[in-house]
């Protein structure tokens, strides 16, 4: 696998295509899907960056202070991300381990994985940027996995937990904060309609891959208010660092584009089950009005400043805010494990019911 030379500061991902797999419980209760698979950035990046030669990464305090052992272990929040809240609440396991955690396990590999790696996206430009691994790519792990399964599992039940899983798959956003509005050559190739409608055509073209290797029930997650993240605020919102709604109408736009292309193919797609899931007002709904959900501030992250620190620049030299659990935001890009909890409670109530 070629990783070009980092090109970029560090931007991670809020946005979200998601594909999620569940298989027989691993946490003693039961699931009606066998295992979880997430594909996508950092929203559900376990670990797999740790081991990457990139600066995206967490694998270090203050990250996964309030996580289950207190230890940093790659995810960008302070707990938990969204493939763990949905393992868990789904009934296959705790935690979503990360598929290139040198420690797998042979339950591991029954109940689900993460392929996810923080600061990538559906664009390839995205992930070369920072040396993480592309979608595309996340694909070709996807094909390792299957192998590993064979290996562990009679092929009938290996074949029954690739097409009863749930995939849960979390991209775009980098593609827009770090690499279109970052000052790559792509805003100077396309326009702005013209750079959503090529991002939508790679995500179709991803569920598609994925559903040729098996796939049947599919999420796929819309992007959040890019203009409302801490880091874009800071960026591009004025002294007053208000929401930037031009960033918003983009994700409002790409959310469209995606649920439209969502429906065309679960009618295209024998068999198939693919549910397009609005995170975009359910979060911006938490950011302006953070005492509904039990916070007390959504405009700054907990770590440093709370304006523009992530990655490197929230570690265990930076000062944290007295109770996280009163913000929206971890760091600068990406939620807490609280508010991380509130959002996925209302995408499964929302979504899960449209599966058959």
């Amino acid at each position: 696998m070629h990783f070009s030379p980092m090109r970029a500061s560090l931007v991670s991902v809020l946005g979200c295509v998601c594909f999620v797999s569940v298989c027989a419980g691993g946490n003693g209760t039961s699931s009606k899907y066998p295992a979880l698979f997430a594909f996508g950035d950092s929203i559900l990046d376990t670990g797999n960056n740790n081991l990457l030669p990139t600066i995206a990464k967490c694998n270090f305090p203050p990250y996964g202070k309030d996580l289950i052992g207190h230890e940093p272990t790659g995810r960008f929040s302070n707990g938990k991300v969204p493939s763990d809240f949905v393992a868990s609440k789904l009934g296959i396991k705790e935690l979503l381990p990360a598929f290139l955690n040198p420690n797998l396990s042979n339950e591991d590999i029954l109940t689900g994985v993460s392929f996810a790696s923080g600061s990538s996206g559906y664009d390839r430009l995205t992930s070369e940027l920072l040396s993480v691994i592309s979608i595309q790519h996340q694909l070709e792990l996807f094909k390792d996995y299957k192998q590993k399964l064979e290996a562990v599992t009679e092929p009938e039940r290996a074949e029954m937990i690739i097409r009863e899983s749930l995939y849960f798959v979390c991209s775009g956003s980098n593609d827009y904060a770090n690499n279109y509005f970052g000052g790559t050559l792509r805003s100077a190739e396309y326009d702005i309609p013209s750079y959503t409608s090529f991002l939508v055509d790679s995500a179709s073209s991803f569920i598609q891959d994925l559903y040729s290797l098996g796939a049947r029930k599919i999420l796929v997650a819309g992007l959040p208010p890019l203009g409302c993240v801490p880091n874009l605020r800071t960026r591009a919102g004025g002294e007053q660092r208000d929401c930037v709604s031009l960033y918003n109408q983009v994700s409002e736009d790409y959310n469209l584009k995606l649920s439209t292309i969502s429906q065309i193919l679960q009618k295209k797609l024998a068999g198939s089950n693919i549910v397009y899931a609005d995170i975009y007002h359910p979060l911006l709904d938490l950011i302006q009005y953070p005492s509904k959900y039990g916070f007390e501030e959504s405009k700054n992250g907990c770590c440093g400043t709370g304006e523009f620190e992530l990655g490197p620049l929230c570690n265990r030299k930076t000062v944290l805010c007295p109770d996280d659990s009163k913000l929206v935001f971890w760091d600068s890009f990406h939620p807490t494990e609280k508010a991380y909890g509130v959002l996925v409670d209302g995408i499964l109530q929302e979504a899960l019911g449209k599966f058959s």
